[in-house]
């Protein structure tokens, strides 16, 4: 196992400053067995296309990564990276030419090296096989396995003779759902779905015994079930603990967002907030409710932050439906209560006096101004430009969905035409990410010096996979504002 790193840190305390550390999760083989029978069971919408979604599309995200975040591991190397002969080398985790980088760091090759310690080996191969329902005959196998090989069978559910033994767990390329930063704590997710259960074990084990993350383990927090849970009716969501890292952002050094969502609930962001005000993490908790809809899952799928004073949002959730007085229907029919949305704000100093916001929007301009101390009037991009309907369409295909590399320059999928157009509309240059890294490579283009810029990525087949580069991205170190 590598030892520890004396440099390594973890810190994030806005979801805009300059991107250091992340981590990330290459598609592995187990989404290229995702079937339709089975497909929403595993989160899934539809089955992908693999060779695509990794070397059409994927890729380019890991070499914009690099060119932005570990520039010596691909400057001047990329003719030789993007060769035949190199056959994607560089971009396969249990090949002995991996980029192995220090700053996008892949959650496979931190899984191996914890699995080389025969005790930590051996208790998570019971916990999974336990999990998994296996027989004891193949928990012995697995135990007696190479931990390279053995890291790659847990994300994939597959042997090295393609016999399956378990699901895949597809939804590890998502890793933001694992867990978030917050300042220089990791708050761990409780999972609403079966489907991600066994991914949220393993990066239990990752945090809990990486050498990486030695200093930090007092710093990582675990929700847990409400006190006399298990009295509790079935599985009723009403009495679910649950959250998941795309309910969360942080958004401030002192304020981090908890979205209660289909994958978040009221008790998981309840026990949250107790958490991060328990452990001197943070001075506020705001609670975004969003529509408990497959359309929206999570927060992060409805709005995200460009810069200090600028956001991407879908405009249905920016605003409650209003109340139309002229419309007969709104006084035969109560409004439904699941297509509203409010924002609550606690503080740690006064927490049984929580501030409500009229909007999401006003919330989002209370974080520019009086957060983030923007100089500028806030501004709101809408997906699809706000039209009908495609801001919606755009929304189902991540177009509120963007990672901010560092304030200002985010990376979003290249199909939301409308969204787009919004951008250049608001000032934001739109350059392809194939150009844009040829442009790097070449030197006509400094990663210092670019600013308000929508990167396109690829999306034909990632976009099918219900999330966007926020969600598959965990960062673990950003630049203080």
């Amino acid at each position: 196992m590598n030892e520890q790193n004396p440099n390594f840190r973890v810190n994030v305390n806005t979801e805009i400053g300059r991107l250091r550390k992340l981590l990330i999760h290459s598609p592995d083989s187990g989404l290229g067995k995702v079937v339709p029978s089975k497909a929403q069971d595993w989160l899934f919408e539809d089955i992908v296309h693999l060779d695509t979604i990794r070397k059409g599309e994927y890729d380019y995200y890991i070499k914009l990564l690099m060119y932005f975040l570990d520039p010596e591991k691909i400057k001047g190397k990329l003719a030789q990276i993007d060769s035949d002969e190199a056959n994607r080398s560089f971009f396969k985790p249990n090949h002995p030419d991996f980029h192995n980088s220090d700053s996008v760091i892949e959650i496979q090759n931190l899984l191996s090296e914890v699995l080389e310690n025969e005790s930590i080996r051996k208790k998570l191969v019971a916990a999974v096989c336990a999990i998994e329902g296996c027989t004891y005959k193949v928990q012995l196998e697995l135990t007696n396995t190479d931990p390279k090989e053995l890291a790659e069978i847990f994300i994939s559910g597959t042997l090295r003779n393609d016999t399956m033994i378990f699901a895949p767990i597809p939804n590890l390329i998502f890793t933001r759902d694992v867990g978030t930063t917050i300042n220089n704590h990791i708050l761990l997710n409780k999972p609403a779905k079966k489907a991600r259960v066994r991914e949220t074990l393993l990066m239990r084990y990752i945090f809990f015994n990486h050498p990486l993350f030695a200093d930090y383990q007092n710093n990582v927090l675990e929700i847990p079930d409400v006190t006399m849970h298990f009295l509790r009716p079935g599985d009723e969501p009403a009495f679910s603990t649950t959250l998941e890292g795309g309910d969360v952002m942080m958004v401030s050094p002192n304020h981090v967002l908890i979205g209660c969502s289909e994958r978040t609930s009221e008790h998981g962001a309840n026990e949250a907030i107790k958490l991060l005000f328990d452990n001197d993490v943070v001075e506020k908790v705001t609670v975004v409710k969003i529509p408990s809809k497959r359309d929206y899952m999570h927060l992060d799928t409805v709005f995200t932050q460009v810069k200090r004073n600028t956001w991407v949002i879908l405009n249905s959730i920016a605003h409650s439906p209003k109340f139309n007085p002229y419309e007969p229907i709104n006084f035969l029919k109560e409004p439904e209560k699941l297509e509203s949305t409010t924002a609550i704000q606690f503080t740690k100093a006064n927490p049984q006096e929580p501030k409500h916001f009229e909007h999401v929007e006003a919330l989002l301009n209370d974080i520019s101004q009086n957060d983030l101390k923007s100089t500028e009037p806030t501004r709101i991009i809408y997906s699809g430009n706000n039209m009908f309907p495609y801001d919606s369409r755009e929304q189902w295909t991540d177009s509120c969905n963007l990672l901010a590399i560092k304030e200002g320059v985010v990376l979003g999928y290249d199909r939301n035409d409308k969204t787009v157009e919004a951008f250049k509309a608001a000032g934001f240059n739109v350059v392809d990410v194939k150009d844009l890294i040829q442009d790097l490579e070449g030197g006509k283009t400094d990663i210092e010096t670019i600013t308000d810029t929508l990167i396109l990525m690829p999306s034909a087949e990632l976009s099918r996979a219900r999330g966007g580069f926020h969600c598959m991205s965990l960062p673990i170190l950003r630049d203080n504002l």
